[in-house]
């Protein structure tokens, strides 16, 4: 029994290699000026006495990179309302002409040394204009808004809808009852463990770049639409990395001013940013004001659903922004519920704000929270037990196709509410209420049964590689990049399950200056359902390649050899040669490269939770928490414990205490973790997790993907929880995040009312 993962060892002794922890021959650093407001004209630069510093190198502005570096690509697959196209205004490596954000870069100082180059940017002067910032989105889309920018004229960058609008509106037209809620979905930051940091440097005509990734061949393509060299021209180089969650899966600014730099002096440079960088110019999340409504026949079926969102994309189109709020959403647009006729129309607006991109769920959690929150407000209204409106609403024939397009393949909705219902003692929840009301302490319930998409990722194809190497090592490269997932455990217990080699005669190697592949970054909870699928089938392929040299070995017909448990025998026979020594014997004869692609899953399952509520201080405590999930067929369930664990925590963190914010002239008052509170340990107690596996036929390990379930599934039974709670107080509304200090204002306003 695997007691641990491959990487642990590694990272518990300290032996992993960061970005931070790479160094180039003869490197220089660098530090970026940002800008200090949130919208400005560039009236003048003047880096001269920058320039004139001790072991200052160079200077650069946007001005010296504007004609060498094209914009960073975002694009959308899909139209608008009436046709509509995205508009995409473009965003430079720095600053040009205007400033849109606080903490846009302005310019890049390079020096002999970080403290020379951080010293010389005091030096810099800059003349600004200010102008108007607009810091939310429906502030942004009001006649008159001062534009973000000239080319998006009322800052809206996409208007888009999708689903049946005239067969909902004849549902809501016909229903017995309907019912409306809106909700706000706060925005976040990413706050990754490690800060990034990148070497970058031009070496033989190739542009080398080591940072944080979640997958070497996206950054790759789109550093290429940049810089405007073929991919082949590109390295992304990474080892360790110390989180994702979706804000590391696009490249940044910096990332291409730093190469430019590179190559124009002929000198590697090292950039190690900092935690206050992260907090203002890394991509931020969610920020979605969705209103929803219901309609339904006397019985409570749903005859129909609508809903209209706004998001806050920013100051720039981060590349996967616009599809995560529009595609990223839709796609489970009804949830679990078997629904005639939805609709969603979603406005994506610009604003003086760092970019906004995915985040853990990429759209999923967005649509979950709207939906899910709904469907309780709409149990509370109907007087109805929440359980039983869902179950009576339930999809159960498959394969079904939403009104948005998308068709799920496989699920068992009732076995899954079934299970955590027994779980979470649903019908004990009155006794539980009563003494905490005894203790003084408001309690609450709420749940969720969500579904999300996962899994279908950008590229054409996947690409892995398998290379044995001295000792019967095998050496297995994938596109997908492992930062805290465990893959480097998982894809070897999928390939020492067809291979019968030892667990640890596996390496794993996903970014080099080495070796070049082609495929989807770790994104979606893709990489078990999509490149394990890929590696199963590769490994498969390299039994069957092993046959003919077997044959060879052993001086039979093919035909008479079998591979069982690690070893090629003739059939009937004792004679046999293992794998690894038929490896070692014909160098280069066993290795293989191979490609395919799986496409989307939908994992699905229910969460309840139950909180307390002091009402003296507002604290908040998480009492029992339940979910149940299906992620189809698990490999390594200790690993989907900790994903689901992980998810859970990052969506009571945006329930309970995290929130960026903005003032009104755009500077960030949240830009430390003095002000951003994270998730702690201990956070999510009475934790049951629970597997309702319903094995899908779209790949060959019959998985569905698990990063995201633990968030998608957590943000609105947690809110749906505090709501409940709240609700006997008099509180007939409340949006997170559930701080102390909001939900204590929140109960004196509804006592004072009382009174």
């Amino acid at each position: 029994m695997l007691k641990g993962r491959l990487e642990d060892d590694r990272m518990l002794t300290g032996r992993g290699k960061y970005v931070s922890d790479w160094n180039l021959p003869g490197q220089a650093y660098g530090h970026f000026l940002r800008s200090d407001r949130a919208h400005a004209e560039i009236v003048s630069l003047d880096a001269a006495a920058a320039l004139a510093a001790p072991g200052v190198v160079a200077v650069f502005t946007g001005e010296d990179l504007k004609s060498a570096l094209k914009s960073l690509p975002c694009a959308l697959p899909v139209k608008g309302r009436g046709g509509m196209e995205l508009l995409n205004p473009g965003r430079p490596a720095l600053a040009q002409g205007r400033v849109r954000f606080t903490g846009e870069p302005v310019a890049l100082i390079v020096a002999d040394s970080a403290a020379a180059a951080a010293d010389a940017a005091e030096l810099v002067s800059i003349e600004y204009r200010d102008l108007p910032a607009v810091v939310t989105a429906a502030e942004a889309i009001r006649d008159g808004a001062q534009r973000v920018h000239d080319a998006v004229p009322g800052n809206l960058v996409m208007d888009y809808e999708s689903g049946d609008d005239a067969g909902s509106k004849a549902a809501f037209a016909g229903a017995a009852k309907t019912i409306e809620l809106e909700v706000e979905i706060s925005r976040v930051v990413g706050d990754p463990l490690e800060p990034r940091a990148f070497p970058a440097a031009f070496v033989n005509d190739q542009y080398h770049l080591y940072t944080c990734t979640q997958g070497a061949a996206i950054m790759r393509n789109q550093l290429s639409a940049v810089l405007g060299v073929p991919p082949e021209q590109i390295r992304v180089i990474a080892e360790e990395v110390g989180g994702g969650f979706g804000v590391r899966f696009n490249i940044y600014p910096e990332y291409y001013a730093a190469l430019f730099a590179a190559k124009n002096l002929g000198r590697p440079g090292k950039w190690p940013g900092t935690r206050s960088e992260v907090f203002l110019a890394d991509e931020q999340a969610r920020d979605v004001r969705a209103r929803g409504a219901l309609a339904l026949d006397a019985q409570g079926k749903i005859l129909g659903m609508r809903f209209d969102m706004l998001a806050n994309l920013g100051a720039y189109l981060a590349p996967t922004g616009p599809f995560i709020n529009t595609i990223g959403i839709v796609n489970c647009l009804s949830g679990v519920y078997d629904v005639p006729a939805s609709y969603a129309r979603i406005r994506l607006a610009m604003t003086n704000t760092a970019p906004m991109a995915a985040y853990r769920g990429a759209g999923r959690p967005v649509m979950s929270y709207a939906l899910e929150r709904l469907v309780e407000h709409a149990a509370h209204e109907l007087k109805m037990d929440p359980a039983e409106l869902r179950r009576r609403n339930f999809i159960r024939r498959f394969p079904y196709r939403i009104a948005a397009g998308f068709e799920y393949d496989s699920g068992d909705f009732d076995g899954v509410l079934d299970k955590a219902l027994a779980a979470a003692d649903w019908k004990g929840f009155a006794a539980r209420k009563e003494e905490s009301e005894r203790r003084g302490r408001l309690r609450g319930r709420g749940m969720s049964t969500y579904i999300e998409a996962t899994g279908a990722g950008f590229a054409p194809q996947d690409q892995i590689e398998m290379r044995w190497g001295d000792e019967g090592i095998l050496t297995l490269y994938a596109p997908t990049h492992n930062h805290g997932q465990g893959h480097e455990t998982t894809f070897a217990q999928i390939v020492c399950g067809v291979l019968g080699i030892p667990l640890e005669s596996i390496r794993l190697r996903t970014a080099g200056p080495d070796f070049y592949l082609t495929g989807n970054a770790t994104g979606g909870s893709r990489s078990l359902l999509a490149v394990g699928g890929v590696i199963l089938l590769g490994a498969q392929e390299l039994v069957k390649k092993g046959l003919a040299v077997a044959a060879e070995e052993l001086e039979a017909a093919q035909a008479d050899i079998e591979f069982a448990k690690g070893e090629y025998r003739i059939k009937g026979t004792d004679r046999r040669i293992s794998i690894v020594e038929l490896a070692k014997r014909n160098r280069g004869a066993l290795d293989l490269a191979y490609q395919n692609k799986f496409g989307a899953c939908f994992p699905n399952g229910c969460h309840i939770a139950e909180v307390e509520i002091a009402p003296e201080t507002g604290e908040a405590r998480i009492v029992s928490y339940v979910a149940c999930d299906d992620a189809g067929n698990i490999v390594n369930h200790q690993i989907v414990e900790g994903q689901v664990h992980g998810g859970i925590a990052q969506g009571a963190g945006q329930v309970f205490t995290e929130v960026a914010v903005y003032d009104e002239s755009g500077q960030l008052l949240t830009g430390s973790f003095m002000d951003y509170a994270m998730p702690r340990p201990g956070d999510v107690a009475g934790l049951k997790l629970l597997e309702h596996p319903v094995p899908t036929k779209l790949n060959p390990l019959g998985a569905k993907g698990v990063g995201e379930a633990g968030v998608t599934g957590s943000l609105p039974a947690l809110m749906n929880a505090v709501v409940d709670a709240l609700r006997p107080a008099g509180v007939a509304h409340f949006e997170m995040p559930a701080t102390p200090r909001r939900l204590w204002e929140a109960l004196r306003a509804a006592h004072r009312r009382a009174a």
